[in-house]
């Protein structure tokens, strides 16, 4: 029913009237509302009569309450109980003053954000605990159901995570280390030319690539590579309220989602690092062999005979650590995101940089361990 606001203005000895009729709405006000602040723009106060006001809302309220200027008061007002608590409400957020809030500078900002940082961390290291533990009683799960249920394994999710984070990332992890074990190898000529011992070039790169290189430099890789991935997927899973409703499924995330990402990393790793060796040990191969004219047979015979087996053994041993450190972080990351596309790319940052940080302190930490054993 078109019920349109109106007014009318009536004289009395106590002062004009304005008797308001029909909906006071966004909708419905139309003129009524500029006419209403024009004919009480010489009034100084008013008795406003709203007994045969249809509706009214926030914005008619607004409206009569402007209209009525400095001279407002309710008192004045005329009308239902109801009419006359929303302009009561209406009335008190438009007297109200903003709130300036002081900036913190100086030696109070730092403090700010010194207190803001370590909580910030003390919370960070409490949810990664509880991520841990989940993981932890996900795997002890999955353990079990390897023997007794091994049917409830995610197989295809399993294979394809490892087709994509193992045999996908071989080309660019051969690359790498090829060029790693060329590098390493003229750095170490032109360094050993000094003292005559060109020679142990050979040593020098067998060391460096079994031990360190190769299997940093495929954990970096699949920190930028793997980890980013993962955290892409999960985070878009977050946004998208699927991984909400597989809980409301009764699916645990981390069996369906973690669990198959954490055990393609734990069997691509050693096969990359693999990889890396043989491509960093040829990229020496073929520096050696163009600066020094030494040949393979030569050059294997060396390794084999001064390097060992065992420098491989101390550089595989980082794998599967790092396996569990690259595919925890970038899972962490994406079950944290947020609903906003920010959220998603600072996760996905972190994931890479967290990563990357964690890799080179584990690799340090196993290089003192086995200094100090010595291995």
């Amino acid at each position: 029913m078109d019920n349109p606001a109106d007014f009318k203005i009536e004289s009395g000895a106590q002062g004009p009237t304005v008797a308001l009729t029909g909906d006071w709405t966004s909708e419905k006000m139309g003129p009524a509302a500029p006419g209403l602040k024009r004919a009480l723009a010489s009034e100084r106060s008013a008795t406003f009569d709203l007994k045969k006001v249809g509706r009214l809302d926030t914005a008619g309220a607004f409206v009569l309450i402007r209209s009525a200027g400095a001279g407002f008061d309710l008192e004045r007002v005329r009308g239902r109980p109801e009419t006359l608590r929303l302009l009561k409400l209406v009335h008190d957020a438009a007297q109200a003053k903003p709130v300036t809030r002081q900036t913190p500078t100086g030696f109070h900002e730092l403090t700010i954000r010194i207190g803001k940082g370590v909580v910030d961390v003390a919370s960070e290291g409490l949810d990664t605990m509880v991520f841990l533990g989940h993981l932890l009683v996900v795997l002890a799960r999955t353990a079990v159901n390897l023997f007794i249920h091994p049917q409830r394994v995610r197989w295809p999710s399993l294979v394809s995570l490892v087709e994509r984070a193992g045999l996908d990332a071989i080309p660019i992890v051969a690359v790498t280390s090829f060029f790693i074990g060329a590098v390493i190898a003229l750095l170490g000529i032109n360094q050993l030319r000094e003292f005559g011992a060109e020679v142990f070039a050979v040593e020098l790169i067998g060391i460096a690539v079994l031990r360190e290189f190769g299997i940093v430099i495929t954990a970096v890789l699949l920190a930028g590579r793997s980890a980013s991935a993962f955290a892409a997927e999960l985070g878009s899973m977050k946004m998208n309220q699927e991984i909400d409703a597989m809980q409301v499924m009764g699916v645990d995330p981390f069996e369906a989602l973690v669990f198959p990402r954490f055990g393609a990393l734990l069997f691509a790793i050693p096969l990359l690092n693999f990889v890396a060796v043989l491509a960093g040990l040829f990229g020496g191969l073929v520096v050696t062999w163009s600066v020094l004219g030494l040949g393979p047979a030569f050059f294997l015979q060396r390794i084999v005979d001064n390097v060992g087996v065992v420098n491989f053994w101390v550089g595989l041993s980082k794998a599967p650590v790092m396996a569990a450190v690259i595919a925890g972080i970038g899972c962490r990351q994406g079950l944290e995101v947020g609903n906003d596309v920010e959220s998603l790319g600072r996760r996905v940052t972190a994931a890479v940089v967290h990563a990357i940080f964690a890799i080179i302190m584990i690799d340090a930490a196993f290089a003192l361990v086995y200094m100090e054993l010595g291995i």
